[in-house]
């Protein structure tokens, strides 16, 4: 059987705390990242983008590739193979050297590495330096991995959203690890920095191609929030050069044309980005914001539709929500909440899990522990389906003591 481990610490769950227990249902997203290969047709169509336009100045796409050169994002230097070698060189099992090299790297007396969110860069960068952002540790782990004889790729994994308290807008957050295929069926994940199991909506392996690109975006997007425009519309291009059909990239790069108020070649981004993914949520709202900016209400009204139509259609839109119940302890409108996104997405353990707590802080623990089998019965993970069993013997013991 498959069994993907987390090489790193998960969060526990919250006891059963009596009335008391609060939701721990948080929820983010990230925008899904398309490995699919390359068409002809969307290279050219990122050959034949706008220029920026920079006053008198004009920045051509014909200059990307030299200004915002793709470092070998892999490469090792001789002291890493050392570490490898020193570390993982006279162990003959694969997983005994996955745990090896793992130790090595995050240990306070070896490599000892450290989160940073800021910290980009390549396998060298990350290696004399000392931190990596998820990203960045990814690339380490993945050429040390590899180095050493594992079958080691890149993985995004899908966060859920989180909508803002009024429900128009949604967090974007990107997360990508590591995945380790060992013999007899084995994946084990690597993470610098590791999700709760009930933030993950999906996972998808990537190609390093793609990895390349969201180091190129992260650049972009961070030039973007420093006000270095042209800088952002290298990188932001560069990103598409390399991996032209990842949906949210496009809509990256329409957000720096807009922000230098070419709003043209904004729409035609945000459109391109919604025929690769019809569902692209970020890509919606962003036409929503342009149409709202030029005044052009009725498309503005279609997009808002639109967003409406796909957030309606969201488990996690309508867990969200009771999440907010919940956290204003109106339990019976968190019930309503957690079943309709129950409805969407009936075999999603959080969601069960959810609304099985919300039954039981209305003290309905016959229907709570129905809900809380049903957990159980689709959990995958064996923490989650350790702290759903633990949650469960709890009200057990509670009902029969008739203190619930």
């Amino acid at each position: 059987m498959r069994s993907p481990v987390q090489m790193t610490a998960r969060y526990p769950l919250r006891p059963w705390s009596g009335r008391r227990w609060r939701s721990a249902f948080a929820i983010l997203l990230t925008l899904p990242l398309l490995a699919c290969s390359t068409s002809h047709s969307t290279t050219r169509f990122v050959s034949q983008l706008a220029p920026l336009q920079l006053g008198n100045q004009l920045v051509a796409v014909e200059e990307v590739e030299n200004r915002a050169p793709t470092p070998d994002m892999l490469a090792l230097n001789e002291e890493m193979r050392e570490f490898v070698q020193r570390y993982t060189g006279d162990i003959h099992h694969d997983r005994e050297r996955l745990m090896m090299l793992h130790r090595a790297i995050r240990g306070s007396a070896t490599l000892g590495m450290q989160y940073d969110a800021q910290a980009q860069g390549t396998a060298q960068e990350v290696f004399h330096r000392g931190s990596a952002n998820c990203l960045s540790y990814a690339t380490l782990f993945v050429a040390l991995a590899r180095e050493a004889g594992l079958n080691a790729d890149y993985q995004w994994l899908e966060v859920r959203p989180q909508w803002t308290r009024q429900g128009e807008r949604v967090m974007v957050r990107r997360h990508v690890n590591v995945v380790i295929r060992l013999p007899r069926n084995e994946r084990f994940m690597v993470d610098i920095n590791p999700l709760p199991s009930r933030d993950i909506a999906g996972s998808a392996e990537i190609r390093d191609v793609d990895a390349q690109a969201l180091y190129h975006s992260n650049i972009a997007m961070e030039a973007l929030a420093e006000g270095d425009t042209e800088q952002a519309w290298l990188q932001g291009v560069r990103a598409l050069q390399l991996s032209p059909r990842l949906a949210h990239l496009w809509v990256n790069l329409g957000v720096i044309y807009r922000s230098n108020g070419q709003h043209e070649e904004a729409e035609r981004s945000y459109l391109y980005a919604l025929q690769l993914a019809p569902g692209e949520r970020s890509a919606m709202n962003n036409l929503v914001v342009l149409y709202g900016m030029e005044g052009r209400t009725d498309e503005r009204n279609y997009w808002e539709q639109r967003v409406e139509k796909y957030r309606a259609a969201n488990p996690y839109y309508h867990a969200w929500l009771g999440d907010q119940s919940a956290a204003d302890e109106d339990w019976q409108q968190a019930v309503r909440f957690y079943k309709r996104a129950v409805s969407l997405s009936p075999q999603e353990s959080q969601l069960l899990y959810a609304l099985a707590q919300s039954h039981a802080q209305l003290g309905e623990s016959e229907i709570a522990l129905v809900y809380l089998q049903r957990a159980i019965d689709f959990a995958t993970a064996r923490s989650e389906i350790a702290g759903y069993q633990l949650q469960l013997n709890t009200l057990q013991r509670e009902q029969l003591a008739g203190t619930y």
